[in-house]
């Protein structure tokens, strides 16, 4: 259930109408925008009365959600989030952001040298592997620890915030300095995991699993943000198809879709989506022009 409150409503009034709601077993998330304060009641709603509600001076409407997922919702919080790092960088709400790296460290020198590459080209944030998930046992998994590291020694020389994978929540303590956690696609459904990360206070970059919808997406989202980490950014990154051309096939649909339903940030991967360098390019501006900026 969402209540709307009227725009001058006395703050005495809205203290105690959220002090009736919580009496009543559930929670309230506070949404407060330019033109109204939202109140997102978090919980079985069954038993208030919303006419009664609706009836009170401070109220101007009173909504029921269908939708599984609450903090996630774009009704529950009506204006964008945006997610604003140590540099000034800023994600979501209009701003522009690139994130670029190696997908998986393999040295200093490799590292340092496409970092330094990555600042010289106007790029906002670092991103490389420690942690890499592999289908085959046999391939490289990543430095991890040594990996992040390097991650912390780039970003002393170029300034930039890194971004990088955690694959359990065993690692946790060792992404402290991290400015960025990276949720896999392959770990997108790791609620234990995702439970962890809702305790901390980080920015976690969240991407769509390669066969899951985006309602599966935005629960993934719920999952961190119900343990009280609402710095959650969206990343859509192809999913698995038919097609056997590319490595997946880019679904830049969600990336209107998505905004229409939640305020969270949204990003969009066209190197592990496509799987072809050459197609970078134009799947980028491609993600701009559907509104992932």
């Amino acid at each position: 259930m969402i209540i709307v409150l009227k725009k001058d409503s006395a703050n005495e009034q809205v203290h105690n109408l959220i002090t009736w709601i919580e009496a009543q077993g559930l929670g309230v998330h506070i949404s407060k925008g330019e033109e109204s304060t939202v109140l997102g009641l978090i919980g079985n709603t069954s038993k208030l009365d919303a006419d009664l509600i609706e009836g009170l001076d401070i109220v101007e409407t009173v909504k029921k959600l269908s939708e599984p997922y609450k903090k996630a919702n774009r009704k529950f919080h009506p204006e964008d989030t945006i997610i604003e790092l140590f540099n000034g960088a800023k994600i979501g709400g209009g701003n522009f952001a690139v994130m670029a790296g190696p997908c998986s460290i393999e040295s200093e020198e490799q590292l340092l040298t496409i970092a330094e590459s990555v600042k010289k080209s106007g790029a906002t944030l670092l991103r490389g592997g420690a942690f890499k998930p592999r289908t085959s046992p046999y391939d490289f998994q990543g430095l991890k620890a040594e990996g992040i590291d390097l991650l912390l020694e780039a970003k002393r020389i170029t300034g930039l915030p890194i971004v990088t994978d955690i694959m359990n929540a065993i690692p946790i303590p060792l992404f402290e300095n991290v400015d960025i956690i990276q949720v896999g696609a392959r770990n997108m459904q790791n609620f234990e995991l995702l439970k962890e990360l809702g305790k901390i206070d980080k920015p976690i970059l969240l991407k769509r699993g390669l066969a899951n919808t985006m309602k599966e997406l935005l629960m993934s989202a719920e999952y961190i943000m119900a343990g009280g980490n609402e710095k959650i950014i969206l990343c859509e990154r192809g999913i698995r198809t038919f097609e056997t051309f590319t490595r997946n096939t880019l679904d830049l649909a969600a990336v209107p879709l998505l905004k229409e339903y939640s305020h969270l940030p949204l990003i969009v991967d066209p190197s592990h989506a496509t799987g072809l360098a050459r197609l970078v390019k134009p799947m980028a501006l491609a993600a701009v022009a559907s509104g992932a900026y």
